[in-house]
């Protein structure tokens, strides 16, 4: 995606409020080879439209700036408490070189074909909706696509059973082999197996009662 970013002159509360009320958004580019945090402007509107698609989260962008291209991330970003007001925005330049983290969202397709749910009227929870990644800017995905229309019940999905996209690691914190989605047993099927285990327990009282009063 590409948006265009304006050179900010302007510092202080003040002139952050007076830019916002012009329609502008204060921001800052972070990072770089030999380059200071540049501080910039960018219009509203348009932003406040890039914030809704997820490319703009998760994917490089191009920044025009000054008449010049280049790659940067989405850093962070400040919502006002209650108004459609995006406050400010921070930006992440990229090396093309250098080894990036991220977290990504994770699509999942597929599931409502899966035996687990066709055959077997299984509920699949998503447990985990994004993955923490490391990869070179060039190999950083907008997405994980999982296809769960494998699914069987009994069987839940971990990270090892899903390849991830040429030249992407998965960051587990620890965690060896998190599970990603599992495979629900409707509660209806349950109810009966409970039932009947009550049902023998009532029968056994009235047997062992018996036998009490015969001694």
């Amino acid at each position: 995606m590409k948006f265009v970013a304006y050179e900010r002159s302007m510092q202080g509360t003040g002139a952050s409020r007076r830019l916002r009320n012009s329609g502008k958004t204060p921001g800052i580019v972070y990072g770089g080879v030999d380059q200071q945090p540049q501080m910039v402007e960018l219009d509203h509107n348009a932003l406040w439209h890039a914030l809704k698609k997820e490319a703009f989260h998760a994917s490089i962008l191009d920044m025009e700036f000054n008449g010049k291209e280049s790659k940067v991330l989405l850093r962070d970003f400040q919502m006002h408490p209650y108004k459609q007001l995006v406050l400010h925005i921070d930006f992440q330049r990229v090396d093309a070189k250098t080894t990036l983290t991220r977290k990504v969202p994770v699509h999942y397709t597929g599931e409502d074909v899966s035996p687990a749910v066709k055959t077997d009227g299984c509920l699949i929870n998503h447990i985990v909706n994004e993955i923490e990644i490391s990869c070179l800017p060039a190999d950083l995905p907008e997405a994980i696509n999982i296809d769960l229309s494998g699914l069987k019940k009994g069987v839940s999905l971990n990270l090892a059973d899903i390849t991830l996209p040429k030249g992407v690691k998965a960051v587990t914190h620890g965690k060896k082999n998190p599970v990603l989605v599992s495979v629900v047993t409707p509660a209806a099927e349950e109810a009966p197996a409970a039932d009947a285990a009550a049902g023998g327990a009532a029968s056994a009282a009235p047997a062992a009662d018996a036998k009490a009063k015969k001694k």
